[in-house]
């Protein structure tokens, strides 16, 4: 009979400290193991979060998440936003099976953080194509494979909103 090791706790993946998570992909890619990069700010998570997710954490050996922090969230997608704080969307996000590690970023986009965490791949949902990735800079000069994952953009936290206004009014 063979015994599963525990899994993690989700707070037990969840990394503040970005020079310690990149001693462990260090580590990770030291001894051959491909880690898959991807960020967003994952704001009442979703299917299509899901989907990118599991199908970005499919593409290597260990999955790292970069979280937009909520001044990042707060810059990007205005003063309404984030709609759940930080803190509790690493919690989340990090509860999924198939994600090893979450981090979080304060900048408009993730370049500082590749550099610093030097993943393997750096996996884009289908909003993106591998040119209009904001990173693509970065990513080629540190060898940093790009990769678009999940399905085709059916599913936006906007639109999630939407649809919980337009039921508030029925």
């Amino acid at each position: 009979m063979s015994v599963k090791p525990r899994p993690k706790k989700s707070k037990e993946k969840i990394f503040k400290n970005r020079e310690l998570l990149a001693q462990i992909i260090a580590g990770l890619r030291s001894q051959g193991k491909v880690v898959v990069f991807t960020n967003g700010c994952f704001d009442l998570l979703h299917v299509g979060h899901t989907r990118a997710l599991e199908d970005a954490a499919g593409r290597g050996d260990f999955l790292v998440v970069g979280l937009n922090t909520d001044k990042s969230v707060q810059r990007l997608k205005g003063k309404s936003h984030p709609i759940v704080p930080q803190e509790e969307r690493a919690e989340v996000v990090a509860a999924l099976e198939f994600v090893d590690y979450v981090t979080f970023f304060e900048e408009d986009t993730a370049d500082a953080i590749l550099e610093e965490l030097h993943p393997d791949i750096l996996a884009k949902g289908q909003d993106y194509t591998e040119k209009t990735v904001p990173e693509r800079n970065t990513a080629k000069k540190l060898g940093i494979r790009i990769l678009i994952v999940g399905d085709k953009k059916k599913h936006s936290t906007k639109e999630l909103i939407q649809r919980i206004r337009r039921r508030k009014n029925l």
